[in-house]
């Protein structure tokens, strides 16, 4: 790709960048401007103005030079290298957000392995803006239960955590019952599926007391899960149930680890 000779960005993404990479609380300083700048050999035309009015002039200047954006892909790769943003994994998968909200209108993402990747062009703000969501890629950073990600791939893809906190509840009632058979929901289906003294699945050998326990706590968790995201999604209206990024991650999280232990439950039928 670096060979490549890619099309120039137009006023509106150039701006749009620069804002971005030299935002005047968390972006480049000054000095790492003109370093940058400096660095890749390009004409600092302006050192003077404002720093996203600098970089944007100088990077409008180089790209009319070269009839070319590649000089915009340089800038970018050099200064938002990923060794550059240690310790900062959220900043840093915030600000690669912003910045492939634009790149993908060009048919690239810069993804925080350092480099660019060709994927398919974007047609609208409202596409590039869903495509390059930081939800979506701390979830695959998660590498959550396949099955949940069945039921709600759709809602995470559009950042819509009220609907998909209550398909990600739904997938656990799902798996439950493809095991069992049974056909209840929710709190029922939970203690007809692992309470009692003989429970139709079990998470672990189920023969000493601590391994009773942990069952136990099993049943009380994912209840308690069923009760505090299915149940308030299920009878609220949205407007009146905030759910927050982390708060939908978090229970994601939760909700794969329910769906392992599950899952692992035949192996454990196996050892009976």
């Amino acid at each position: 790709m670096a060979n490549q000779n890619r099309r120039p960005f137009n006023e509106g993404e150039l701006e749009t960048l620069c804002r971005i990479i030299a935002n005047t609380n968390d972006g480049l300083t000054g000095s790492e401007i003109g370093h940058f700048l400096n660095v890749l050999k390009f004409e600092d035309v302006d050192p003077m103005m404002t720093k996203w009015k600098r970089l944007y002039n100088a990077l409008a200047n180089r790209q009319n030079q070269t009839q070319s954006g590649n000089c915009v892909l340089s800038f970018i790769s050099k200064s938002l290298a990923p060794s550059r943003f240690a310790g900062k994994l959220d900043f840093y998968h915030d600000l690669l957000e912003k910045i492939n909200a634009i790149l993908l209108f060009h048919g690239l993402e810069f993804n925080d392995d350092g480099k660019f990747h060709a994927v398919q062009s974007a047609k609208t703000l409202s596409e590039a803006e869903v495509r390059a969501s930081k939800l979506t890629e701390r979830i695959s950073y998660r590498k959550l239960h396949p099955h949940l990600l069945n039921f709600c791939k759709k809602e995470l893809l559009q950042n819509n955590y009220f609907h998909a906190v209550l398909e990600a509840t739904k997938s656990i009632a799902s798996m439950i019952r493809m095991k069992t058979g049974l056909t209840s929901d929710g709190a029922k289906l939970v203690d007809e599926a692992f309470a009692g003294d003989s429970p139709r699945l079990k998470i672990n050998t189920y023969r000493t007391e601590s391994e009773i326990s942990e069952q136990k706590g099993f049943v009380s968790l994912t209840k308690g899960l069923f009760g505090t995201f299915r149940n308030p999604t299920a009878h609220a209206a949205k407007i009146e149930w905030n759910m927050s990024e982390e708060d939908a991650i978090d229970l994601f999280t939760l909700a794969s680890y329910v769906l392992r232990r599950i899952e692992k439950s035949d192996a454990m039928e196996e050892k009976l």
